[in-house]
């Protein structure tokens, strides 16, 4: 293999094989959501526990929490193209062993094998990006790749209900074949191989502590989310897992040095734009699948719409999100001249992007902490639109500032390390949001006169406090439960425009006003090797 220029057939090739990319990331957003509203569904079908129930979903995290980071790695050094298709063929095969499983077993490890290859579909969809385009195109292509992650999440509710009102609880898992086997022919076709020229021994000791620790810190905080804070094995596996970490941290100093190439390049963490970027993407993670966890409760059951009405209430933040990634796509593009002079810089570095798109955000979800449950559809539909829009705004310029840091060799391990750091933030979110939540609704519930028995049953959850309302007829009950859960929202909502804000003021004082790569006026335009020269097969 060698350094090649990428040649006009390769150029246009590689915009279609993006669209493979995207595909690729869109099947894994629509899994991560989809199966929730089919949990009802499988308790009755399969017999399923509330324990199997949690493995269901649990399974699924921890093998992606995982394996991410040697993922990555082995991209690097196996070939990038190979892994992902190779991960494809998993997934789509996973997805048929979920829809057909007969017993709680079967389910729960169809669901492992496809966070194992979520795992590898993930990094690699990212770390292609810095191998393909130049840094001038490289906004426009995490755009649309970081857009196709994010639509995953509000279709998947929209399709999972209109699915489960009409057909078997299995296809929801058979959506993902179609796409899948489009994504597999193009990216064999259309998707050049590239991979680190480097040949280095795999960090095995650095792959088993980094999956060890991954793995106990995020059961230890869906535990903690599922049986509270004050769980001692909660608390314990969390602990265990910093630590674990810490020392895989440690280990990845002392081999430095070594034949083997360490897992984590920590040189990285030298750049800001890396830094900062992965830990905004984070924090921005962890508010976002709060309030991704919490509205289609909110829909169902406060405003007693059906699955399909409750995704459908999602849209509106995909139209936003697509307006954004427009508006910030084209703000950090290289502008072209007309009078035939030097290209103009682009118009707005990630500083600004990325400070503006978190405080839209913040803007929009301090709006949306007066939803009540008389609130109409148009309002909540509003402030779901600019809130994407803020997230079109803010996320890609947070995922382009920190792959501008990474070089085409170690792409895949820098992208990993930063899929994983949003992975465990969302997983954060949603115990740490789904406890807030749940804390204010208990707390708000007031039940005078109510049997002490009925009462705990209506504080277990909104959907327990609302069956037991209509079982008694009892709107004086429903209309506490509902005032409750709506308030349990607000502070959720409060909680997540704070992280917004914060997002927002860190982005102003450390993000880089420019993305690597790009020039201003008066600075040297002597041509750079582009990130687009793959190690190309």
């Amino acid at each position: 293999m060698s350094d090649i220029e990428i040649s006009p057939a390769l150029g246009t090739r590689r915009w279609w094989a993006l669209g493979a990319l995207a595909l690729s990331v869109l099947v894994v957003g629509l899994d991560l959501f989809v199966l929730s509203l089919a949990l009802p569904t499988l308790s009755v079908d399969l017999h399923a526990t509330t324990g199997d129930l949690q493995w269901f979903v649990d399974a699924y995290s921890l093998v992606l929490a995982a394996a991410l980071l040697p993922a990555g790695l082995l991209g690097d050094r196996l070939g990038r193209k190979r892994l992902l298709t190779c991960a494809l063929v998993v997934f789509g095969l996973a997805s048929l062993a979920c829809a057909y499983s007969k017993t709680t077993g079967e389910l729960i490890a169809a669901r492992a094998v496809l966070g194992l290859a979520a795992a590898v579909i993930l990094p690699l969809a990212l770390a292609v990006l810095p191998v393909m385009f130049t840094p001038e195109e490289r906004p426009r292509a995490i755009g649309i790749v970081g857009g196709a992650t994010f639509l995953g999440y509000p279709l998947g509710p929209i399709l999972g209900g209109w699915l489960l009102d009409n057909y078997w609880w299995g296809s929801v898992f058979l959506i993902n074949v179609p796409i899948v086997l489009i994504a597999l022919v193009a990216v064999t076709y259309l998707m050049p191989e590239s991979r680190g020229t480097a040949r280095f021994r795999i960090d095995v000791i650095g792959v088993l502590i980094s999956s060890a620790g991954l793995a106990a810190l995020t059961y230890g905080v869906i535990r903690a989310g599922d049986d509270g804070w004050s769980d001692t094995a909660a608390i314990t596996t969390m602990v265990v897992g910093v630590l674990v970490l810490a020392g895989f941290i440690g280990w990845e100093r002392a081999i430095r040095r070594s034949r083997w190439l360490p897992l984590v390049d920590l040189e990285l963490f030298r750049s800001a734009g890396f830094s900062w970027g992965t830990a905004l993407a984070t924090m921005i993670s962890f508010a976002l699948f709060g309030l991704t966890f919490a509205m289609p409760q909110f829909f169902l059951d406060v405003r007693g719409l059906d699955s399909l009405g409750s995704g459908i209430r999602l849209l509106p933040l995909i139209g936003g999100l697509a307006i954004g990634l427009a508006i910030g796509q084209r703000l950090q593009s290289v502008r072209k001249s007309r009078d035939g002079g030097p290209d103009k810089p682009p118009a707005a570095g990630p500083r600004l992007i990325g400070s503006c798109g978190f405080a839209i955000m913040a803007a929009a979800l301090a709006v949306g902490t007066t939803t009540s449950p008389a609130s109409g559809t148009g309002f909540t539909s509003a402030w779901f639109a600019v809130t994407g829009l803020g997230l079109g705004l803010a996320m890609p310029t947070m995922l382009n500032a920190a792959l501008s840091a990474l070089s085409p060799a170690r792409s895949g391990s820098g992208s990993a390390l930063m899929t994983a750091a949003r992975q465990v933030g969302a997983t954060i979110g949603v115990a740490v949001l789904g406890t807030a939540l749940g804390s204010v609704y208990r707390s708000k519930l007031s039940l005078p006169g109510v049997p002490t028995a009925i009462a705990t049953l209506a504080r277990g959850s909104v959907g327990t406090g609302v069956a037991v309302a209509e079982r008694l007829r009892s709107p004086q009950l429903l209309d506490a439960v509902h005032q409750a859960f709506a308030s349990g929202v607000d502070v959720m909502l409060w909680i997540c425009a704070g992280i917004a804000i914060a997002s927002a003021l860190l982005a102003a004082l450390f993000l880089p006003r420019r993305m690597a790569g790009v020039t201003e006026p008066g600075e040297s335009s002597e041509p750079t090797k582009p990130a687009a020269t793959a190690r190309a097969e």
